[in-house]
């Protein structure tokens, strides 16, 4: 790790609404926050930034009083008096009750915040956090919503306690373009109410279009800090890394199509066709039908709660068809992974989008990862389950010590990396993406952008691609799957789907 002095946050113009002074924060083995001051001005934007791991959720939830299990706070000072927090978490999964209905919960968080005398109705949340107004979607249950359905429906629990200071952890992850956009202009709306908003991300169009004041973060410690002209002029060079990797990934260009292209002429590896399925008596899909050939890189876009993410877990197994086949290699599957041999499920590796809900909590990250060439290629050699592990971890860039925690020590970006090198350590022939450059900062997204790119030229893996981010479809996607209108063509998205 590179070595920074820390850099105390220059006492802003605004009323500071917040206050820290020598923030640091500890695990057994890991020092995630060292001797961190800061400020944050009242009414107004304040965006903190910096690589995966870099310290930033830490910060955020110390400035509520709050950490992460197994981690250790200490400060000198934090001034938040009179100052009522909303949170809205990276992983939205982890504050949603899976077993009571979207409009229950809603419900009850209405009525207690009226009686602390907060007058924001279910109604109008809904509306500030861009979700739908249909009477259907209230009677559903979290898992039944994508992604960005389920960080909306976060975002609204929290406008609805009324908060003075509202913090956002990566707020536009898995949102398609209208949505991310309505997200945007709610937090400008609030800052220009006089809400103070905190918000943690790697999006840094995000930060120019709505943050006044910007924090720069790397290795636990503040490096820079300032207006967001500072993103124009950075004087760290770990602030022009993430600047630099941003434009990198933005201009990445579309990859050599030709070989994939000639590959899917004479082979197919897997196939839905004609799927349908959804929840009860709801269809999501509709006769639905996908190939994907070896060395081929299908990208499926479109609007949040189109359909993605319950086509992607048909394919694995995760989600039985109504009717329609699913096939590998010209075989069929049967619906669900109970039902598959190990070498059927082991083809198929899955990358979720919430990548911490989808580790088990109680083990370490390093147990599950080699878990996978243990379970699923029935490797008996401990050193050689080990080695495909690591060799994994090296392709994400990930430290094997990072990995000895448990998940919950991680930060989202490197929660996510980690999810990918648990997928590539059983080596898989198709390998699903769903949102999964969401939570890494540039320089670590255009390296997972590379290591897929070159996992299908190089050893013709299937992929299959979801994503809002057209720089990521623009950079690997062979063929561009359009589940709004049900339209696939080339590999590069047209300006409307920007």
């Amino acid at each position: 790790m590179t070595e920074t002095m820390p850099v105390t946050v220059a006492e802003p113009t605004e009323r500071s609404a917040i206050r820290l002074r020598g923030l640091t924060a500890k695990t057994p083995g890991r020092v995630l926050v060292a001797g961190v001051d800061l400020d944050i001005p009242g009414g107004a934007v304040t965006a903190i930034i910096g690589s995966s791991g870099s310290g930033k959720t830490t910060t955020a939830l110390a400035l509520m009083g709050e950490h992460r299990p197994g981690v250790t706070l200490s400060a000198d000072r934090r001034d938040a008096e009179g100052v009522r927090f909303g949170y809205v978490p990276q992983q939205p999964s982890s504050v949603l009750n899976p077993a009571l209905r979207i409009g229950t919960v809603l419900r009850d968080i209405e009525h207690a915040a009226h009686r602390a005398g907060h007058q924001v109705s279910r109604t109008e949340a809904l509306q500030r956090a861009g979700f739908p107004s249909d009477p259907a979607m209230l009677r559903r249950y979290p898992h039944q919503l994508s992604g960005g359905q389920q960080q909306r429906l976060v975002i609204a629990q929290a406008l609805l306690t009324n908060p003075a200071c509202l913090i956002m952890d990566e707020p536009t992850t898995g949102q398609d373009p209208v949505n991310r956009a309505a997200v945007l202009g709610e937090i400008a709306r609030l800052a220009g109410r006089g809400m103070t908003v905190v918000l943690l991300t790697h999006d840094l169009d995000a930060v120019r279009a709505v943050a006044q004041h910007v924090i720069v973060m790397a290795d636990g410690r503040v490096i820079e800090s300032g207006d967001t002209g500072t993103l124009q002029t950075p004087t760290q060079e770990q602030t022009r890394a993430l600047i630099a990797a941003q434009s990198r990934v933005g201009g990445h260009g579309s990859r050599d199509r030709t070989s994939a292209r000639t590959t899917a002429a004479t082979a197919t590896r897997v196939t839905l066709d004609g799927v349908t399925a959804g929840f009860r008596t709801t269809a999501v899909l509709q006769n639905f039908s996908l190939s994907i050939a070896p060395g081929e890189c299908v990208a499926l876009v479109g609007p949040s709660g189109c359909g993605k993410t319950t086509a992607a877990r048909v394919l694995a197994g995760l989600h039985p068809p109504t009717a329609g086949r699913v096939l590998l290699d010209g075989q069929p599957l049967a619906g669900t992974t109970r039902q598959r041999t190990r070498e059927q499920v082991a083809a198929i590796g899955y990358v979720f989008q919430d990548a911490k809900a989808a580790f088990d909590p109680y083990r370490t990250v390093w147990e599950q990862i080699v878990r996978g060439p243990v379970r699923l290629r029935g490797a008996t050699d401990q050193e050689a389950a080990a080695a495909a592990a690591r060799t994994a971890l090296e392709q994400v860039g990930l430290d094997e010590q990072i990995t000895r925690e448990r998940p919950s020590a991680l930060s989202g970006g490197e929660a996510q990396r980690a999810a990918i090198a648990r997928a590539l350590a059983a080596a898989p022939s198709v390998l699903i993406c769903d949102e999964v450059t969401t939570g890494l900062d540039p320089v670590a997204q255009r390296r997972v952008l590379d290591i897929l790119a070159n996992l299908t030229r190089a050893h013709d893996l299937s992929l299959l691609v979801i994503s809002h981010d057209a720089a990521v479809v623009d950079t690997l996607a062979d063929a561009v799957v359009d589940m709004a209108c049900g339209r696939r063509h080339g590999g590069a998205l047209t300006a409307a789907h920007r």
